[in-house]
């Protein structure tokens, strides 16, 4: 019996040991519950402050997206505006020589008009 009575305060002792109180518990988890909620509003904000960039990120890709038809739609209108500017000079330079040749018409018809001038009157006074 007396060994029974050892065996059965022995595993008593080792029950009552290896148990905790619901206080004890309570006492350990308050610290991670306080630490946890912590973290989960930390956690929170840097997704609303995440979301708020990636709207940003998609802004700025929209505005690249623009610049980026701005750019082509300058460049067509420098093309444009290099092909009238050619164009404009070739006309001047048609037109320039198309007034050469009025004036050198011009000169000739004064000529002619001068010869016919001086014949007329060689005949009249024939």
């Amino acid at each position: 019996m007396k060994k029974l009575a050892v065996i059965l305060s022995s595993l008593t002792m080792l029950v009552s040991l290896g148990c905790a109180s619901k206080d004890y518990v309570q006492q350990q988890i308050e610290p991670l519950v306080d630490r946890i909620s912590r973290l989960e509003a930390r956690v929170s904000s840097i997704e609303s402050r995440v979301s708020s960039l990636e709207g940003k990120v998609a802004g700025i890709d929209e505005a690249r997206r623009e610049a980026g038809e701005a750019k082509s739609l300058a460049q067509e209108a420098m093309k444009t505006a290099r092909e009238c500017c050619s164009n404009s000079e070739a006309a001047l330079r048609r037109a320039e020589e198309a007034a050469n040749r009025a004036e050198a018409a011009a000169k000739k018809a004064e000529a002619a008009a001068g010869k016919a001038g001086k014949a007329f009157e060689l005949q009249q006074r024939k």
